[in-house]
């Protein structure tokens, strides 16, 4: 138990060093960073509109803070390897090659919907807020909230495309049957708008973007079970 210990910490250490050095990497461009961020709003500003910083330190902090995130994304998949070689050790060999697969499956679906969210959801979002906009209101968004905003969409999809694995793993061990899933259906997708109302901003499209591919990637999940696991009582 103490090996498992000190381990884990061994782990962590090295996990927080990687994230420290691409942090530190990334630090000198952090205004670059925040450009590419914002990138989505600015081209759906209209020419009048524009970012604006409300607080004091928020032109230099906000930046620091899109760069964290940043940091983030791109080191999680050394997290995720130290996680892994942490994970690995309580496992027995038959296990530890299924776990291994679902893990890089998790990573790359995450990867997805952040991607989804921030490629094609935030234009279109933004897009539609700004051509709602009544005449004579000039669209002026304070950086911080924008970021908070985002960070908030890109994790909400990352996490919404973690359907299909949950659905894999909980069909794959018995603990509900595919057939108990498929008449789940209409309750999945009353559940999929509650859960993108509770993880997107107040606003029907964001959650309909939201609750759709949510719902997709579950019919794509018994798709799956139906096709390669075999039904369990």
């Amino acid at each position: 138990m103490l090996a498992r210990a000190l381990q884990l910490r061994s782990r962590a250490m090295k996990a927080l060093l990687c994230l420290l050095g691409i942090f530190l990497c990334l630090v000198p461009f952090s205004d670059r960073v925040f450009s590419l961020v914002a990138a989505p709003i600015i081209a759906n500003l209209p020419a009048d509109g524009g970012l604006i910083a409300r607080q004091v330190a928020a032109p230099f902090l906000t930046p620091l803070k899109a760069t964290m995130w940043v940091t983030l994304f791109l080191g999680m998949p050394l997290l995720l390897y130290h996680t892994w070689r942490f994970v690995e050790l309580w496992l027995e060999d038959s296990h530890r090659r299924i776990a291994l697969p679902f893990m890089v499956a998790s990573a790359v679906l995450f990867y997805a919907g952040a991607a989804f969210a921030f490629y094609l959801v935030l234009p279109m979002a933004f897009g539609f807020f700004a051509s709602v906009a009544p005449p004579g209101v000039v669209i002026m968004t304070d950086i911080n909230a924008y970021l908070s905003f985002t960070i908030a969409m890109v994790f909400a999809f990352g996490l919404a495309f973690q359907v299909p694995v949950a659905i894999i793993i909980l069909v794959w061990t018995g603990l509900v049957s595919r057939k108990t899933m498929a008449a789940a259906r209409p309750y999945v997708f009353l559940g999929a708008f509650v859960f993108g109302m509770l993880l997107t901003p107040p606003d029907v499209l964001s959650q309909t973007l939201l609750a759709v591919p949510m719902y997709l990637l579950f019919e794509a999940a018994l798709f799956f079970c139906a096709r390669f696991l075999p039904e369990k009582a």
